[in-house]
């Protein structure tokens, strides 16, 4: 009967052994090409980005527009008593104004405004660089469910048979009730984490869907993930990539130029504008008039205007020259850190394909002879299968890190795919 129970349990050790990645019904797998398709196309976050962009581009006339002109119309001279129109200065005016802006103010206008158009489309840019990276990283978590959930399952199926086998062998006096219960537990543990598995995937699809711009509960078929790819290239090297492509530092350089011209904007505004006008009198009884008229502003009030403006334009321009900074800084050092999360992931997965798993296997076939003939108990032999499993998941798990790692640089890149 032991013998019998014996090979009973190696042949669930070895059905029990599940695949790193399991194969997908290619029916039922949504590609991530559609699902980042999907997400350009439909993302309402991505769509205010781009229609900020579009009413920025707006702005760029109506900086450089010059002042609407100004039309009156007047009954002039006419005496309180009779109000007519015997006096020889009475008559009817229409006037004409027009005020003309020092040469320069309205181009710088125009300049500023374009910076901030410029920075808005490439926000709008980063924007859309980063969504790809977030549905991608959404993605590959589900994807990486998928795979621990089948995992655990196998490990649930191979834990009951470890249920039924102690009890067969507690029935004959080949184990102790002790073997029962705890076989009892692992699989109530491992039903248990299931359940919270199945939950994360559920909140891992409505994260995804939300991505998508489609209904939290959209069914979510099963997800791809490809095995890690080879080392990336070095921080120096992505880092230089990042400054030529990268939309938010372009979008910051362009801040600093529109701050710029908005500086020297606020300079000229110590300078007066022309002032231009024409007037017409029809006088009833007597010959018409014309009357031409020429002015400039006075800007007197420098103390309250024009030099609070200059110094918040020149604050402005610091700020947007120390954000440009920071931004640059930042995004070597996030470089930095998201190549080593890569590395971190593709290292160790190696270390656990070619040594850990192997070794773990061994100490699986090891345990079952032990328990064979009663020189090791029922936990050692249920620890040493489960593992193989929790390796098995921490792969699974190490490939979606890579991927999301991977996405998140090509974002910073601006969309540029990692060489590897």
């Amino acid at each position: 009967m032991a013998v019998h129970i014996a090979a009973a349990l190696a042949v669930a050790f070895i059905a029990g052994r599940p695949a790193s990645v399991p194969a997908s019904a290619a029916s039922d797998t949504l590609r991530l090409a559609e699902a980042v398709a999907l997400a350009r196309e439909a993302n309402p976050m991505l769509r205010a980005e781009r229609l900020r962009a579009a009413a920025a581009r707006e702005r760029i006339p109506q900086a450089g527009a010059w002042p609407e002109p100004e039309l009156g119309l007047g009954l002039v001279n006419r005496p309180l008593a009779g109000f007519g129109t015997e006096e020889m200065m009475t008559m009817n005016t229409v006037r004409l104004s027009q005020m003309v802006p020092w040469p320069g103010k309205q181009r710088l206008g125009r300049d500023g405004a374009r910076g901030l158009a410029d920075a808005d489309s490439l926000g709008a840019l980063e924007a859309e660089a980063m969504l790809v990276a977030g549905v991608k990283t959404a993605y590959w978590r589900v994807a990486a469910i998928d795979r621990s959930v089948t995992v655990m399952r196998q490990t649930l199926a191979l834990l009951e048979s470890f249920q039924e086998t102690a009890t067969a062998m507690y029935g004959v006096g080949e184990a102790i009730q002790q073997d029962v219960l705890q076989a009892q537990v692992a699989v109530a543990r491992m039903a248990a984490d299931l359940v919270l598995m199945e939950e994360e995937r559920l909140a891992g699809a409505a994260r995804l869907n939300a991505l998508l711009a489609r209904d939290p509960d959209a069914p979510v078929g099963i997800l791809e993930l490809p095995p890690i790819g080879g080392p990336l290239p070095t921080v120096s090297e992505l880092s230089g990539t990042a400054l030529a492509a990268r939309p938010a530092l372009a979008a910051a350089d362009a801040r600093i130029r529109a701050a710029e011209s908005r500086l020297e904007g606020a300079r000229r505004e110590s300078w007066p504008d022309l002032m231009l006008g024409v007037e017409y009198g029809q006088r009833p009884q007597y010959d018409d008039m014309v009357s031409l008229m020429v002015g400039i502003s006075l800007p007197i009030r420098t103390g309250s205007r024009q030099q609070p403006m200059r110094r918040e334009m020149e604050a402005m321009r610091a700020m947007e020259e120390a954000t440009a900074r920071n931004l640059r800084n930042e995004t070597w050092a996030r470089l930095a850190e998201l190549r080593a999360m890569a590395e971190r992931a593709r290292s160790l997965d190696a270390l656990y394909a070619s040594r850990v798993l192997p070794q773990a296997t061994a100490a699986v076939e090891s345990a079952l002879t032990a328990y064979r003939v009663g020189q090791a108990d029922f936990m050692t032999l249920v620890e040493s299968r489960m593992t193989v499993n929790r390796y098995d998941i921490e792969r699974i798990r190490l490939a979606a890190d890579y991927h999301a790692a991977v996405a998140e640089i090509e974002a910073l890149l601006g969309g540029a795919e990692v060489a590897r």
